[in-house]
């Protein structure tokens, strides 16, 4: 899994595991000090549904958003395992590094 997604995967963790791209991105941006487009928090978001890591829901529609429903993700289990699996294989791999 590249460093992007686990980005995207930790945002929506961080936000109560429910949570949809306006907030996925400005969690990013926030944490890493990173400009990030909308287009690149969904496209890694197409990425990690096709792949089982996330899923999503619609909310309600709204006038504010012209009629259209906000997209909330969720992490699944299997992303989660990804997450602390790639966790692990970064830390061995710093295991004795001097940088």
């Amino acid at each position: 899994m590249g460093e992007f997604e686990q980005f995207v995967l930790l945002a929506i963790v961080r936000r109560g595991n429910r949570a949809y791209g306006m907030e996925i991105r400005e969690e990013i941006e926030e944490r890493t000090g990173r400009d990030v487009s909308y287009g690149a928090v969904y496209t890694a978001l197409r990425r990690l549904g096709k792949k089982g890591f996330v899923t999503h829901e619609l909310g309600e529609p709204s006038q504010e958003r012209g009629g259209r429903a906000k997209k909330f993700f969720t992490v699944l289990p299997e992303g989660r395992q990804a997450l602390r699996d790639t966790r692990a294989a970064l830390d061995t791999m710093w295991e004795g590094a001097t940088v």
